[in-house]
C-alpha cells in the first residue's frame, strides 16, 4: 500500500484512524526497515491514533495535528511556518491587493471608531459616509462604549462582496444617530505609501511591501513623476518587509537593460530552482537611482536592492538590511490552512546569498538579531560591521567590492540616530497619546483646517501643530501615566519631534499617506543623506 492509497482510504471510505493504520501497516516489512522516513511516518501515525483512541480524556485531534505540524516546522529554519485557515486569510490579504469590506480608513479614539477617510469611490463613500463620522453600531450591535476589540469590530465590518451591513453613525453637528446601509465590495489594499517630487527633478517613491498590485502601482507612480519632470528616482524601501518574488523581479526589470540577472535560487544540494532576468524595455533604465534601506528591509526588498547594487545601477543608502533570503513555497491544506515551507535560498546576481546565518530550531536568537546588531554598535557605526574575506564579491559592471553573509550592505551607511527620539517620546507613543492627540485635534477642527489650508502646499509651509494642544497632551500623560520630561533639554527635543509627527498625522488625515511622508521626510536622516549625495553630484 502506498502513502497516496492510505490517505485515500481515510478521505473517501471514512474509515477510522485505527483501521486505516492497520491497513497502512501492511507495507512490506523489508521496505519499512530500509526506509527510515516510512518508519518515522508510521511512528507518527501510530502515536496520533493511540492518543486519539486510548487517552483517558477527550482529545481535540485537530489541535493535536496542528501542534504536531507546528512542532516539526519549529525545528527547521525561522521562516518555515504553519498558519490555520483564519490566520492564512489575514496574512494573504495585504499581498493579494484587496479584501471584501465597507471601504473606510479608521482609527480608534478612546473606544469609538472614527472614520479617517472613506476609500475613494468605495461603498461607504457612495452612501455618504464622511471623514470624522463615528460608527457606533453594526447591524444594531453597539461597537462604541463597550470596549470591543479592534479585531472584533473589523470582523463585523468585513464580509463577502455583495452583502449588506447597516451602520449607525454619529456625525458632529447632527443630532441623533444616522443610519446607512452599505453594500460591501472589493476594497483595494495599496502597497504604495508615497510618490512625490521631493526636490526639482527628484522624485521619491515609497511602498510598504511587494504585493500582487505593487508593480502596477509603482510604475503608475513613476510615469506620473516623469510627467512632472523627474530625472532622478529615490526608491524608498525602508521598513519594507518583502512579499512576492515575482513583484520584485518585475519591478527590478523596469530599471535594468534586457537579459540582466535579477536573482536566482538554489535548493537542496545546490540544485537550481530557477532564475529571473530583466525583460527589457523598462520604464526607468537610464535615470539616476538611489535606494533607501534599513535593518527592516527584507526578502523581496533585498532582491531588488541587491540587483540594483550588483549591476551598479544605483546607490544603496542606509543600514544593512535584514537578511531574509529563504524561499518559501505555500502549501495549501484542505481546510484552508497553510504550510509555508522553505525550499531554496536567494542569491544576488554577483552570487551573494542574501540569507543571514541561523541555527535551526532557535527562532528566539534569530528574532533577537536586530537587537544584537544594535548592542554591537552595528546600527550606529559602520566600523562595527565585520565581513570575512571569504564573503567578498565584486559588482558586475564596475567591480566594486560588496559583501555576502546576510542582507545587503549599503554603499553609503547612515547611522541610526539614537538621540532623535527621547525617552518621553517613546513613552507617549507607546501609550497612544500622540495618535489620540492628532485624532482629537482633527475631530474638533476639520472644517476650519480645510478652510485655512485649501491645498497641501499651503499646509506644508504654514501649519504648525498648536503648542497649547501639545501641552494638553503632556498634562494628560503626566496625570494618567506619570510621563514627563526629566529636564528641559529632553522636553524641548520631545516638543520638536512630536510636533513634526503630529503635523504629519494631521496631513495624513486631511489628505493621504503621501502627504504624511512629505512632512516627516524633511527631517529623516536617510532621506536627507540621499538628497545630500545627489546635491554633491550636481555640483
Amino acid at each position: 500500500m502506498t502513502y497516496d492509497s492510505f490517505f485515500s482510504l481515510i478521505r473517501h471510505n471514512r474509515l477510522s484512524l485505527l483501521v486505516a493504520l492497520l491497513a497502512f501497516s501492511s507495507i512490506d516489512a523489508s521496505a519499512q526497515r530500509t526506509d527510515a522516513r516510512e518508519v518515522a511516518l508510521r511512528k507518527l501515525l501510530q502515536s496520533t491514533v493511540m492518543i486519539n483512541q486510548m487517552y483517558v480524556d477527550t482529545v481535540n485531534i485537530q489541535r493535536q495535528v496542528e501542534d504536531a505540524i507546528t512542532g516539526m516546522l519549529s525545528k527547521l529554519d525561522p521562516h518555515s511556518a504553519y498558519t490555520n485557515a483564519a490566520d492564512t486569510k489575514k496574512m494573504n490579504e495585504p499581498l493579494q491587493g484587496n479584501f471584501d469590506g465597507i471601504g473606510v480608513q479608521f482609527n480608534m479614539l478612546e473606544d469609538t471608531l472614527v472614520v479617517i477617510q472613506p476609500v475613494s469611490k468605495g461603498p461607504s463613500e457612495k452612501v455618504g459616509i464622511l471623514a470624522g463620522d463615528r460608527i457606533v453600531s453594526v447591524n444594531d450591535t453597539a461597537i462604541a462604549g463597550v470596549k470591543m476589540s479592534r479585531e472584533n469590530i473589523m470582523s463585523r465590518l468585513r464580509g463577502p462582496k455583495g452583502t449588506k451591513v447597516q451602520l449607525g453613525v454619529v456625525r458632529r453637528g447632527i443630532e441623533g444617530v444616522l443610519t446607512f446601509v452599505v453594500k460591501r465590495d472589493k476594497i483595494p489594499v495599496n502597497s504604495l505609501d508615497a510618490a512625490y517630487m521631493i526636490r526639482p527633478g527628484i522624485g521619491l517613491v515609497r511602498f510598504s511591501n511587494f504585493a500582487a498590485t505593487t508593480h502596477q502601482e509603482v510604475t503608475d507612480a513613476i510615469r506620473k513623476l516623469q510627467a512632472e519632470g523627474m530625472k532622478t528616482l529615490i526608491l524608498d524601501l525602508q521598513g519594507n518587509g518583502g512579499g512576492y518574488l515575482n513583484a520584485a523581479a518585475e519591478l527590478a526589470s523596469e530599471f535594468l537593460p534586457k537579459d540582466q540577472m535579477i536573482v536566482y535560487t538554489r535548493g537542496r544540494g545546490g540544485i537550481s530552482m530557477g532564475e529571473f532576468r530583466s525583460a527589457g524595455g523598462g520604464l526607468f533604465t537610464q535615470g539616476r537611482i538611489v535606494v533607501l534601506v534599513d535593518e527592516y528591509s527584507a526578502s523581496a526588498a533585498e532582491i531588488l536592492s541587491g540587483a540594483i547594487q550588483d549591476h551598479d545601477r544605483g546607490t544603496i543608502v542606509g543600514r544593512r538590511t535584514f537578511g531574509k533570503g529563504l524561499v518559501q513555497r505555500p502549501i495549501e491544506l484542505d481546510d484552508g490552512s497553510m504550510i509555508r515551507l522553505t525550499i531554496a535560498r536567494y542569491y544576488t546576481p554577483s552570487g551573494r546569498c542574501i540569507q543571514k546565518p541561523y541555527e535551526k530550531g532557535d527562532a528566539k536568537a534569530y528574532a533577537r538579531d536586530v537587537i544584537d546588531r544594535y548592542n554591537r554598535g552595528e546600527l550606529s557605526n559602520a566600523d562595527s560591521i565585520h565581513f570575512p574575506d571569504s564573503l567578498r564579491y565584486k559588482t558586475l559592471k564596475l567591480g566594486r567590492t560588496v559583501y555576502g553573509g546576510g542582507g545587503i550592505m549599503p554603499d553609503i551607511f547612515v547611522p541610526l540616530d539614537t538621540t532623535r527620539f527621547t525617552r518621553m517620546h517613546r513613552e507617549l507613543n507607546a501609550r497612544s497619546y500622540i495618535i489620540n492627540a492628532s485624532l482629537r485635534y482633527i475631530d474638533m477642527n476639520r472644517k476650519q483646517l480645510h478652510k485655512s489650508y485649501p491645498d497641501f502646499d499651503t499646509f506644508l509651509h504654514n501649519f504648525t501643530f498648536p503648542r497649547e494642544e501639545l501641552d494638553k497632551m503632556f498634562d494628560e500623560a503626566a496625570k494618567k501615566d506619570s510621563i514627563q520630561a526629566k529636564n528641559e533639554e529632553e522636553l524641548q527635543k520631545t516638543v520638536q519631534t512630536v510636533s513634526l509627527i503630529l503635523k504629519g498625522l494631521v496631513a495624513r488625515d486631511l489628505w493621504d499617506m503621501s502627504e504624511y511622508f512629505q512632512v516627516i521626510y524633511e527631517e529623516d536622516p536617510v532621506v536627507q543623506q540621499a538628497l545630500e549625495l545627489l546635491r554633491k553630484e550636481q555640483e
